[in-house]
């Protein structure tokens, strides 16, 4: 099946020197992959080199003469930047021209543009954004991660319909388990926000398990594959395990190297310690799809390597082939016809 992808060639904090290396490896693993790089021409042209003559028939550039800075505020973005590559990008996927965008920029910019160009899924009232994480169970996937600040109860429901159909599609599972996250698994703890959103999902057609604590999106006892949450949670949550795994890798690092024994200790140990390293690289994870939208948007971490970059590409390959946004819609004009919204 061939899939097309435009790149947002300029987003992110390296941009070109990111978007391109990761491309053109994407473009050599996949025989099936088309991509149209979208930003300044003459920069792009300069940055490939030969690849255009290599790839002819599956790369092409489609010009934008604006960048949407990465603090620029998404109200201006939308208003003032019209023709900026992230812009371009998306209404490559409103045309049909692509299947899919992928970009490393702003991300309240491109939730912004992507919402007002793409449009909503009727019955959805908010996109959500949603991401896979490392787990002792290999890994979870959750939303929001910062889409929504302040989210209903209906919300939330709405955010588990959707979440369904990303875990069933990219990962094959007939029925995800889907948890809420909250203070405490007893149904007495929590606020009336997310007590709501549990009666709701308790009536769904969902594999709910309940209420999950914080300790089950990578080590708790408990094995769900999806984990409700708003995007103020979810976004705080992020953050918080990336800042853990980085002073656990500094942490590490520093014991090793403490004197003469330690680093000896450290070679011995080196192949357990780039095995768990490996397992849970944030660069593997990379790439979170907007969901709620009536086209396929996927967002890489601005500071992405070329590594990590690759793997949002291959996130939308995956997601493209699933056919997961007509498998969202089609979920949600079922539980609309079953009233499960109301």
């Amino acid at each position: 099946m061939t899939t097309t992808i435009s790149i947002d060639a300029m987003g992110g904090d390296h941009g070109l020197a990111t978007t391109i290396p990761a491309s053109l490896n994407c473009l050599q693993a996949n025989p099936d992959l088309k991509l149209v790089l979208v930003g300044d021409e003459v920069q792009i042209k300069a940055c490939l080199g030969d690849a255009l003559d290599t790839y002819k028939n599956r790369l092409t550039i489609q010009h934008a003469s604006q960048i949407v800075a990465m603090d620029e505020s998404p109200q201006k973005a939308l208003k003032n930047k019209k023709d900026s590559s992230m812009r371009v990008a998306i209404n490559l996927v409103k045309e049909g021209v692509v299947d899919a965008c992928v970009s490393a920029g702003n991300t309240g910019a491109l939730m912004a543009t992507a919402r007002f160009v793409l449009k909503m899924i009727p019955g959805i009232e908010r996109p959500a954004i949603i991401s896979t994480l490392p787990s002792i169970h290999g890994h979870t996937h959750m939303l929001d991660l910062g889409g929504n600040v302040d989210c209903t109860a209906r919300q939330l429901f709405q955010f588990a319909i959707m979440g369904e159909e990303v875990v069933k599609a990219v990962e094959n599972i007939e029925q995800p388990k889907v948890g809420l996250l909250n203070i405490g698994e007893e149904d007495v703890k929590g606020n009336e926000q997310v007590k709501s959103a549990a009666r709701l999902l308790e009536n769904a057609s969902l594999n709910y398990i309940g209420f999950v604590e914080g300790d089950s999106i990578n080590a708790g006892s408990v094995d769900v594959d999806l984990i409700v949450t708003d995007g103020f949670v979810g976004n705080v949550a992020l953050k918080s395990i990336e800042g853990a795994a980085k002073m656990i890798g500094l942490k590490l690092k520093q014991s090793f190297n403490k004197n003469m024994w330690t680093k000896l200790a450290g070679l011995v140990a080196y192949p357990v310690l780039k095995s768990f390293k490996d397992s849970i690289d944030p660069r593997l994870y990379n790439g979170a799809s907007f969901v709620g939208l009536r086209g396929l948007v996927i967002k890489s971490h601005g500071g992405a390597d070329v590594l990590a970059f690759e793997t949002a590409i291959h996130l939308a390959e995956v997601e493209i082939q699933q056919d997961v946004t007509r498998k969202i819609s089609d979920k949600v004009e079922r539980a609309l016809a079953q009233q499960e919204f109301d």
